[in-house]
């Protein structure tokens, strides 16, 4: 059986039925959604049972200079079908999501790595702290502005 790719156009109207005013656009095949509505969407996604996202592939980070990007890669093992949501953090300081990791414990060490070399914060973590570089590190050092 193949897996078969969900676009955000197949997921949008499922998502803001069921957690309203988070979607903010199915684009080039993700599913965008509200910084501070991540979690919730997240836990839909994985709770659904139609969807059934039960395996976080990863969470990655860019940067653009005057915004972050969060990417989220989903796979249903059951169902066989994959997704793509992201959000997006405007500005340089106080960057912050709420974590998935309740909800996916594979999240763990992939926002300790975001955090640590991009600077954005995962309100709800229960561990936050560097991974790859040690404590009292100054900065982020793969933010584009990092000297």
């Amino acid at each position: 059986m193949a897996v078969r790719h969900l676009s955000g156009e197949d997921l949008a109207e499922r998502v803001r039925a069921a957690v309203p005013e988070s979607v903010e656009a199915p684009a080039n095949g993700a599913l965008w959604v509200k910084a501070p509505r991540v979690a919730e969407v997240a836990g839909f996604l994985k709770s659904d049972e139609g969807l059934d996202f039960n395996f976080l592939n990863s969470i990655s980070a860019v940067d653009y200079i005057d915004h972050f990007q969060v990417v989220y890669h989903l796979t249903s093992l059951n169902k066989q079908h994959t997704a793509i949501v992201k959000t997006r953090l405007n500005g340089r300081d106080e960057l912050s999501l709420p974590s998935v990791y309740h909800l996916w414990r594979g999240a763990d060490f992939q926002e300790r790595e975001i955090w640590d070399l991009m600077g954005i914060r995962f309100d709800g973590h229960p561990n936050l702290k560097r991974i790859m570089l040690w404590e009292g590190f100054d900065g982020h050092p793969l933010r584009k502005d990092y000297l």
